[in-house]
């Protein structure tokens, strides 16, 4: 019997059916902490000079750089996105753009040491592949003008990919510029469910391009789906995933939608009766989360999926999983240097991020200042909760008896209250002084985090 054959029959007992509270955690807003503090936990009094002495401190760091440029373009406008993104179908909109990335890189690596490696890049948007392969190659020579980018097999450099605007030659020429790791944009491949969300994507063009890059001997591969989007059921799902699962990708993300058409403008196309009711979002996550399962793929945490011979699932295994401003990583912790309008940086002692808006940042950069609008200067308290979070959403389980004195037993009190609710649904197992995340709170893992929150309201 095939996956779609038995998903009426399918009891519901499983991860998600099983636990009844989880749509109630689930509907529960929380930060996703590639950074902490978290975005919104930042401070308006925080200058671009304090940007440029934690640059300066990070030198002294020793870690590898980590650049994230943001590429805000969009050919597009998909009904579900939440992505701060421009809509234009020229691309020479972008031009512009480029040119204060570019002020951007000169004014910022005066403070940077040009002899640290860039072990990790990643290009994300919008959509990056907008760009001309001329405007990527323009862009990369600016990068590694500026930041000298690294040669090493071991280098992290990936970028989200749109299939409808990439064919077999930007790939090719994405190999050349040193990517070596592809993010494509997939969310479903269901007919009804592309057309409310205005995204016509035919599957034979996600198919050429993997494999295409299979061919080209791209290290990995990742597509990113949405769950609860409109139209979107439990069959309808399991359709998209076992034709998904037969392209074999090492890599995949199960993103949840959130409907929030108050504040973005592109949502208000989406009718809230036209999303999957409460119990069919849970059948859907449960279809989902079980034919991964049988798959064999690996759940990272959260929405992440991969094979277990990924290097992810392997630095898991060994207590070794890293998470920055990228998501999750087997390399080693990197100082994250974030480039472009509403990037994020972490490094230094403090958390930063650039001005939200297109016209904020090249104001800011056209006065010949760093374009960075709000930020943090972490105290001490701030770098070990943020330790504690990260290792909690790295390796599912952390030992209390660590934490004690280095957050004081009042805070950790508050903490394990926070966490009272999540016990009680089955999220997580409390054995003496160690925590350990269950497998329905893997998908929640940030929201566990969020316990150890200094910020939180």
């Amino acid at each position: 019997m095939s996956a779609r054959a038995a998903i009426d029959d399918r009891p519901c007992d499983s991860v998600a059916m099983g636990n009844g509270d989880l749509l109630r955690h689930l509907d529960t807003a929380g930060p996703r902490y590639t950074s902490y503090p978290r975005a919104d936990s930042l401070s308006t009094d925080f200058s671009d000079a304090d940007l440029r002495a934690a640059l300066a401190r990070s030198n002294t760091s020793g870690k590898h750089v980590s650049l994230y440029v943001h590429v805000p373009f969009c050919r597009q406008s998909c009904h579900h996105c939440a992505c701060l993104r421009v809509t234009s179908a020229d691309s020479r909109r972008a031009d512009p753009y480029l040119s204060r990335l570019d002020r951007e890189m000169v004014l910022t690596s005066r403070h940077l040491e040009g002899s640290r490696e860039v072990s990790q890049l990643h290009w994300g948007g919008g959509t990056p592949t907008f760009l001309t392969l001329g405007q990527m190659s323009d862009l990369i020579d600016r990068l590694d003008a500026r930041f000298g980018l690294s040669g090493s097999r071991d280098r992290d450099y990936s970028i989200k990919v749109d299939p409808r605007e990439t064919d077999v030659l930007t790939l090719r020429h994405l190999q050349a510029l040193g990517f070596n790791r592809l993010s494509l944009s997939v969310l479903d491949l269901n007919p009804q469910v592309q057309r409310a969300i205005n995204r016509h994507q035919p599957r034979v063009l996600t198919e050429q391009l993997i494999d295409e890059a299979h061919r080209l001997g791209f290290r990995s591969l990742g597509l990113e789906l949405v769950h609860g989007l409109p139209g979107q059921t439990r069959k309808s799902i399991a359709e998209t995933l076992e034709q998904v699962i037969a392209m074999a990708p090492a890599r995949l993300s199960l993103f949840p939608y959130e409907h929030r058409p108050a504040q973005f403008a592109s949502q208000r196309r989406i009718l809230a009766e036209e999303l999957p009711s409460p119990d069919e979002r849970l059948a859907i996550l449960d279809v989902a989360l079980s034919m991964l399962a049988e798959a064999g793929y690996v759940h990272i945490g959260m929405e992440r999926f991969t094979r277990p011979e990924d290097p992810l699932a392997m630095a898991q295994a060994r207590g070794q999983l890293s998470r920055g401003l990228n998501g999750y990583s087997a390399l080693a912790s990197c100082d994250h240097l974030g480039l472009g309008v509403g990037a994020l940086s972490r490094l230094g002692g403090i958390v930063a991020r650039n001005a939200m808006t297109l016209g904020d940042y090249e104001t800011r950069l056209d006065a010949g200042c760093l374009p960075v609008e709000r930020g943090l200067r972490l105290s001490d308290d701030d770098r070990r909760r943020a330790r504690a979070i990260e290792r909690l959403m790295c390796d599912m389980h952390l030992d209390l008896s660590t934490l004690g004195e280095a957050i004081g037993a009042r805070h950790l009190s508050e903490a394990l209250t926070r966490l009272a609710p999540a016990e009680r649904d089955g999220l997580l197992r409390r054995h003496a002084q160690h925590l350990e995340v269950t497998p329905a709170g893997r998908l929640l893992v940030h929201r566990l985090a969020a316990a150890f929150d200094a910020h939180a309201a």
